[in-house]
């Protein structure tokens, strides 16, 4: 499924890169996001993975550059920063605390620790939590509970590597979370504001859906290496 999915987005034609998505063969595109800080975000399904697993294909100005896959928890089971070389990320085996979307619905608070390994060789760990407001926000017409989270990512020997504080937001029958508000910290310790606030929910039949051009916050001169936070941080919305 990873060579499937990596090559269906590298292997576009220049005129879909501008377009349209196209997900890989077996799978279903179903929602489709456009959001603050130039990125559109194209959520789909494949039915050769476990039941429950969702996968997004996120876009820049210049094309695709993230690709990752969540389980039915939510949990963060695979990603893929698109550069080159493609690093691979993945959820180690056995977590401490598994992150749970069911457990965060049910009890308004979930807490989580666990390993992720790249193929270039970095280990990391992650521990922090996710935590239910009680506030809810409509966006584009589609109600949305907030969540307040934080996470630390550290080497194996403790020293961190990414913070990120802020909010969230989920939708319960999706089981789906979409960025907001927050503050990013790369390991320097100062932390500094970002916001991928969904803008617009697109869905099969409407105008845009599937669309790869992202519509909000892009500046012509601007390049992904300018964006703050890098995309790939392991937060909910961008593992």
């Amino acid at each position: 499924m990873f060579r499937l999915t990596v090559a269906a987005l590298l292997t576009l034609p220049l005129p879909a890169l501008a377009g349209s998505f196209s997900p890989p063969e077996g799978c279903e595109t179903f929602l489709t996001v456009q959001a603050q800080g130039c990125r559109v975000s194209n959520h789909y399904q494949c039915t050769q993975d476990a039941p429950g697993d969702q996968w997004r294909a996120d876009f820049d100005q210049q094309g695709p550059f993230f690709l990752s896959r969540i389980d039915f928890e939510a949990q963060w089971v695979e990603s893929f920063e698109l550069g080159s070389p493609i690093v691979r990320q993945t959820l180690d085996a056995n977590p401490e605390d598994p992150a749970s979307f069911s457990e965060l619905l049910s009890a308004q608070i979930d807490t989580f620790a666990f390993g992720l390994s790249r193929d270039n060789g970095e280990q990391t760990r992650v521990n922090g939590f996710d935590r239910l407001t009680g506030r809810t926000v409509t966006i584009d017409g589609v109600p949305l509970q907030e969540t307040e989270f934080q996470f630390t990512e550290t080497d194996l020997g403790g020293t961190i590597l990414r913070q990120s504080r802020g909010f969230e937001y989920i939708h319960p029958e999706w089981r789906l979370f979409f960025a907001g508000p927050s503050e990013w910290n790369g390991g320097d310790g100062t932390f500094l504001p970002v916001d991928g606030s969904p803008v617009q929910f697109i869905f099969p039949g409407e105008a845009g859906f599937a669309s790869t051009e992202p519509l909000f916050d892009c500046d012509p001169l601007m390049t992904r290496f300018d964006q703050i936070p890098s995309q790939e941080d392991p937060s909910h919305d961008d593992l």
